[in-house]
């Protein structure tokens, strides 16, 4: 199976923080709260997470590929 690839753009992130709560083995936050990825290439057991995280991601900082 192919992995999935993180984005983050971190110019329209409003730091909610619900990435991290959503999908914390692939997204945390900075020392300021923005997004901050702890991996691009996320593992078939985190795609839920990571996909659950990007639609609820209010800035729509986050892109999977």
């Amino acid at each position: 199976m192919t992995s999935m690839i993180a984005r983050v753009d971190k110019d329209r992130c409003i730091m909610a923080g619900n990435c991290m709560f959503t999908s914390p083995n692939v997204f945390t936050q900075d020392d300021d709260g923005f997004v901050e990825l702890l991996t691009t290439e996320v593992a078939p057991e985190d795609a839920e997470g990571a996909r659950d995280a990007a639609r609820s991601c209010p800035g729509s900082a986050i892109f999977l590929d």
